[in-house]
């Protein structure tokens, strides 16, 4: 058993990073796995690897994995691209995994342990699609294999409920920071394909791409099949914040 953090740097900066360690750490004691380091040592050694590789625009995935003895520690940091603006006006299109999540408490974190979502992915990128929709066992969204997904309908937000078998990304809680900042009602609860079909607009979150919109699903149009003025608006405040 494992558990990783993924984490872009931008400008020579980490994005959030003390909220990807926290995180990790709450995974770690919530799985039983032992945390051997400080977060300020963690965040130190970091913080080298991606200054050394003189990685201006990086991804990095910090990984520990729970051995016989000891908890062994990886760092990855390389260059990362990303989508151009284009993909932003586009937007994603997704298609819809086969399998439900049923494992509601192990979904609250990145376990390296990820066929189940793996499979999900490299089954809709075989499609040319970019993301595949995963529904839990009750027939509700809870998320993408590697993102959180927010609804807009009538200029509100709605967003899966943790308990709905998804991850608390940390992107997932800017937004919904900045949609209490600017008084933008948001919603998390439980939520069908009917509702993301009948939405004004819909968008995808992760720490890698920020905020894309999402303009198809299976194939059906989600509001104009365009990037929407709701996901316009916060992939705009989101990409501010990393400035």
């Amino acid at each position: 058993m494992g558990v990783f953090e993924t984490m872009r740097a931008v400008n020579n900066k980490i994005v959030y990073l003390e909220a990807h360690l926290e995180r990790l750490q709450q995974s770690c004691l919530a799985l039983g796995i032992d945390f051997p380091y400080p977060a300020v040592k963690l965040k130190k050694w970091i913080e080298q690897i991606v200054k050394i590789n003189n990685l201006a625009d990086a991804y990095i995935k910090l990984t520990l994995s729970q051995s016989r003895s000891q908890t062994d520690i990886s760092i990855i940091a390389r260059n990362y691209q990303p989508y151009p603006r284009g993909k932003y006006r586009q937007g994603f299109q997704m298609g819809l995994a086969q399998k439900r999540q049923k494992d509601y408490l192990l979904a609250q974190h990145k376990v390296t342990c990820r066929n189940f979502y793996e499979t999900a992915y490299q089954a809709a990128k075989k499609r040319g699609l970019d993301e595949a929709l995963i529904l839990n066992s009750r027939g509700y969204i809870a998320e993408g294999t590697r993102s959180n997904i927010f609804l807009a309908q009538e200029k509100t937000l709605f967003t899966p409920a943790l308990a709905c078998g998804c991850l608390n990304g940390i992107t997932r809680q800017v937004i919904l920071d900045l949609a209490r900042e600017y008084q933008i009602k948001a919603y998390t609860g439980n939520f069908t394909l009917k509702d993301l079909y009948r939405a004004d607009e819909a968008f995808l979150t992760n720490s890698l791409i920020g905020v894309m919109p999402l303009t198809f699903l299976a194939g059906k149009r989600i509001g104009t099949g365009k990037c929407g003025k709701i996901s316009d608006f916060f992939l705009k405040k989101y990409s501010c914040l990393l400035k």
